[in-house]
C-alpha cells in the first residue's frame, strides 16, 4: 500500500457567523473582511511551504466561503484564482434545525438534545443533520479518490474528520481540537501540524 499523500487544509476564513459562535453547518454564509484577511494570508504561508510545486491539485468544498477562500488564497500564493477543483463530499457537517443558533441557544432551546450531544460528540446526530461519524464517513470515501499531494479548503468539521482518519486523533479529541482559521493544517506521515 503507498503512502497517504500529504494534505495542506485550509479551513476557510472568517465568517459574521463564526465572528459570533452561530452554526454554519452547510448555510451559505460568505467571508467577512477577516475572512478575507486570513484566506490571503494561507497563501502566503501555503507559497512559503510549496513554493515551485504549485501545480498540484486545488480542491474546495462548494460553499460560497470556501470558495471564496481558495480563490483568494490562490491569488496571495501567485496563481490564478480558478484552476481549482470542487468536490460536493467537502461540504461542512450538517448540523440540521441547530444551524444558525449559537451553542447557549441549542442548549436552551433543545437541552436534552444537547445533552445527548455533550455524552457523545463523535456518535451524537442533532435533529435533521449529521454526526461526525457520518461526516468521516462521507469524507473517508473523499479520501480514497486522493492519489497526490493536494491543497484542501474545506471546514472545521471536515478537518475534524481527517484529524481521525490521517491524523492520528481519536474520535474523543477530535471534536475538541480548535480547528484554526488563518493558518495550515499539514497532515502527513500518519500525523498532522499547523503552519503559519
Amino acid at each position: 500500500m503507498s503512502a497517504q499523500p500529504t494534505l495542506f487544509f485550509v479551513r476557510h476564513g472568517e465568517t459574521d457567523w463564526n465572528a459570533v459562535a452561530r452554526l454554519q453547518g452547510q448555510q451559505d454564509i460568505p467571508l467577512n473582511r477577516t475572512g478575507e484577511k486570513q484566506a490571503v494570508r494561507c497563501g502566503e504561508i501555503l507559497k512559503s511551504l510549496i513554493g515551485a510545486r504549485l501545480d498540484m491539485p486545488f480542491i474546495s468544498s462548494p460553499m460560497l466561503r470556501t470558495i471564496a477562500t481558495m480563490r483568494l488564497m490562490r491569488e496571495a500564493a501567485g496563481l490564478p484564482a480558478d484552476g481549482y477543483a470542487i468536490d460536493d463530499r467537502l461540504k461542512e457537517i450538517s448540523f440540521g434545525r441547530w444551524e444558525g443558533l449559537t451553542w447557549k441557544e441549542v442548549r436552551r432551546s433543545d437541552p436534552g438534545e444537547a445533552a445527548g450531544r455533550e455524552a457523545d460528540k463523535w456518535g451524537f446526530v442533532p435533529p435533521g443533520g449529521e454526526s461526525y461519524q457520518m461526516l468521516t464517513d462521507r469524507i473517508a470515501i473523499w479520501l480514497e479518490t486522493v492519489s497526490e499531494d493536494s491543497v484542501i479548503v474545506a471546514h472545521g468539521g471536515v478537518a475534524r474528520a481527517l484529524l481521525v482518519l490521517i491524523g492520528g486523533e481519536s474520535t474523543v479529541d477530535a471534536p475538541k481540537a480548535e480547528i484554526r482559521q488563518g493558518r495550515i493544517l499539514l497532515f502527513e506521515n500518519g500525523g498532522h501540524r499547523w503552519v503559519g
